[in-house]
């Protein structure tokens, strides 16, 4: 097993952390861990929006990896329709989460990519990794809005929702 060691803003090494990152889907989310580069992550699948699951699992990999429990966690994951109240819950247990615009991340272009979650979170968590090591330009990281210019952008998408699907009709109108 190795155990990887972040670097702070001025270069010192930290303790061994858990690197974390989440490929999020409607019904299910594939989580994969890892401690560094080199090592196989850990990859679990978790219920949508299931949150003391995925705070069971982030505690299980930390004993899976050798980690005390103390042990830093830092995660990723693409911003999307979800929100950003996954942000806020990761934040209010301790936990440094970068949120990734997903039209940032690097992809081959010379050839076609094979699609699936866990590819997916394979990539963004080697990808944490480098951003982790000090490598700025792997992505763009997006700017989380506040709670209330949050739920003002939700209200015009619940609007829309409402006007173009009747739930009696069972069509767009």
């Amino acid at each position: 097993m190795t155990t990887a060691a972040t670097y702070n803003e001025h270069g010192n090494t930290t303790k061994a952390t858990l690197f974390l990152a989440f490929e999020l889907s409607e019904k299910t989310w594939k989580l994969g861990f890892t401690t560094g580069h080199g090592q196989k992550p850990r990859e679990r699948t978790v219920p949508a929006r299931h949150q003391e699951r995925v705070l069971d699992e982030i505690a299980q990999a930390k004993r899976r990896l050798g980690l005390p429990d103390t042990a830093p966690v830092v995660s990723c994951y693409e911003a999307g329709r979800e929100g950003f109240w996954l942000q806020r819950f990761l934040q209010g247990h301790g936990i440094t989460n970068h949120v990734v615009d997903s039209s940032s991340i690097e992809v081959n272009r010379r050839r076609r990519r094979a699609k699936s979650d866990g590819l997916d979170v394979r990539k963004l968590l080697s990808m944490l990794l480098r951003y982790a090591h000090g490598e700025r330009q792997v992505w763009q990281v997006v700017k989380v809005p506040s709670v209330e210019a949050e739920d003002h952008r939700h209200l015009h998408r619940d609007l829309e929702t409402l006007k173009y699907h009747d739930p009696h009709r069972g069509v767009a109108q």
